[in-house]
Order: structure tokens, then sequence, then C-alpha cells
């Protein structure tokens, strides 16, 4: 067999190895709110996040390699640390405590409609009729699911305020990933993604540690434990690297669409296991959102591979 024969012999099973890699991030990123929504049981907020990241650190630490950043690269990745990590998860996760896992998981659906306004307003990129047209249908899901929040004000259920951190949250996200994407011209994606997590962390040992003490110890369960672990490790590093390396062996305008595995299945995992209810509006919201961003991430034009490097 010839060397080119033996590559497009490897080629179907790399494709398979991409795929599945790509689905398994997004598989794990939808658990995140549930097992936040654990955790938020018997830590704050600040402490909840900054437990998430500290074990983030240790499954991203082997990754970690030497880098050269001069000056703008600096400044630019300690910018993009701090939005895409105490600002956005303090925000996120504080919008969470707010809300249910099924709101919070749906509203994270609107991501690759940000994305897409984003790249059209900052990058100058085009956004055709079907980019439009899923922009307005995710709007009116995001406001379908919020004017239904409005109907169940108890302590455990959803909240419009909650439900509108989380999209404030993706919408500081969208901050972090530009300055990422300019950084990753010039910088591995792995890198950057090592670099970020850790200056990240690090602010927020200097935001959670004055404000709310040092983060508990004792008194803590193994379920809670578990659910700090499982956020770190799966649902940032192993979620991180899996996606990183899936978008390398398959096409990046296919891959995007393994991200709305998130909202779907979080959304589900708050029905199902948290008792989360949601009313005709929110299931009609939710159904527009991911509509939409299926239709983003199947057919537009936007570089989806930057959303998680």
């Amino acid at each position: 067999m010839s060397a080119s024969e033996w590559r497009e012999a490897r080629l179907p099973g790399r494709l398979v190895l991409g795929y599945g890699s790509c689905a398994l991030a997004g598989t794990f990123w939808g658990t995140g709110f549930y097992f936040g929504k654990i955790a938020l049981t018997q830590l704050s907020v600040g402490h909840m996040v900054f437990y998430r990241f500290l074990f983030a650190c240790l499954g991203i630490a082997p990754m970690l390699r030497p880098a050269r950043f001069g000056k703008k690269d600096w400044l630019l990745l300690l910018l993009a640390a701090f939005l895409g990590i105490p600002l956005q998860f303090l925000i996120q996760f504080y919008g969470l405590s707010l809300t249910t896992v099924s709101h919070a998981a749906l509203m994270v659906g609107t991501m690759p409609v940000i994305l897409a306004l984003g790249a059209t307003i900052f990058t100058h990129e085009r956004l055709d009729w079907k980019g439009w047209l899923a922009l307005a249908g995710s709007t009116t899901g995001v406001t379908l699911i919020t004017f239904s929040s409005t109907h169940h004000q108890s302590a455990s259920g959803p909240s419009i305020t909650g439900d509108l951190l989380i999209v404030l949250s993706l919408v500081i996200a969208l901050g972090w990933i530009l300055l990422s994407r300019e950084l990753m011209h010039r910088h591995s994606p792995m890198t950057i993604t090592a670099y970020t997590i850790f200056a990240g962390t690090f602010m927020l040992a200097l935001w959670t540690i004055p404000m709310h003490g040092l983060p508990p110890i004792h008194g803590i369960s193994v379920r809670v434990w578990i659910a700090c672990a499982a956020g770190g490790l799966l649902c940032t590093s192993a979620s991180t690297f899996l996606w990183n390396w899936g978008i390398h062996h398959v096409p990046a305008s296919r891959a995007g669409v393994f991200l709305n595995i998130e909202p779907a299945l979080g959304s589900i995992l708050g029905v199902e296991l948290l008792g989360d209810k949601l009313g005709p509006a929110a299931w009609l919201g939710g159904a527009l959102i991911l509509t939409a961003a299926i239709v983003l991430t199947t057919t537009g034009k936007v570089e989806t591979e930057m959303i998680l490097e």
C-alpha cells in the first residue's frame, strides 16, 4: 500500500474520532450547569467558581508549555482571562443561582447567534439572510423564555433576572472570544487556553478570598466535591482538549453543530434530574434558540472553532 493510499484509508477513522471528540466535548459542556447547581447547594458563587477553575488548572497543567509573549500579547491575554473567567463565570453562575438549570442551558443556545452578530460588528463579516433570520428567531426565543420566568417566582424556580444575567455573561464571553482569536493568530490554541485558565484562576483568587474569605474545606459533602471536580476536570479542561483536538480533524463548520448539545443536554438534565418545569412558552423559546443555533453552525460562515479554544 502506498503512502497516499494509507493516508486515505486512515481518513474515515480520523473523521469518526474527530466527530466523536467534538460530541464528547459538547456533552461535557452540557453538564456544566447541572454540576454547578449541585455545588451551589453548599458553596457561594465565588467559592464554587474558584474550586471549578482550581480543578481545571490541575487538568490543564500537563498541557502548559513555555511561551514567549510580547508586552502587547500579555496585555491581551490578561484582558481575555479577566473577561473569560472571573467576570463571565461569576456573573453566569450568579445568574444560575437565581434561575433553573433548564432555563440557563437554553440561554447558552444563543451563543452562536451572539458570536455571529459580534463577528458582523467587530470583524466586518457579512451575515446573510439566514443569519439575520436566525438572529430574529433566537431573540424571540429568549423573549419567550424570560417572559415565562415572570410566572415562576418561587425560590427554586426560574427568574427573569437570572435568565438575563446568563445572556449578559455570554455577551461578555464575546470579548474573550475575539481577544483569544487575535492571540491564536500568533500562538497555539492550547497555549492560549492554558495560560488564560491559569491567569483567570489567579484573578478569581484575588477577588474571591478578600470578598468571601478562604474557600471552605470542612463540612462539604462528597457530592459537592465531585460536582466541583467534574465542573473543572470534565466541563473545562477535558472538554477544551477534546474540542481542540476534534476541530483539527474535521471541518469546523460541521463540528460547530455539536456546540448545540450543551443547551439541549443541559435543559434535559434540569427537567429529568432536578425537577425543573418548562412551560409551553419556554419549550417554544428553546426550540427557536436551538433551531437558530443549528442554522448558524451548519450553514453560516462564522468561525465556530474559536468559540471555546
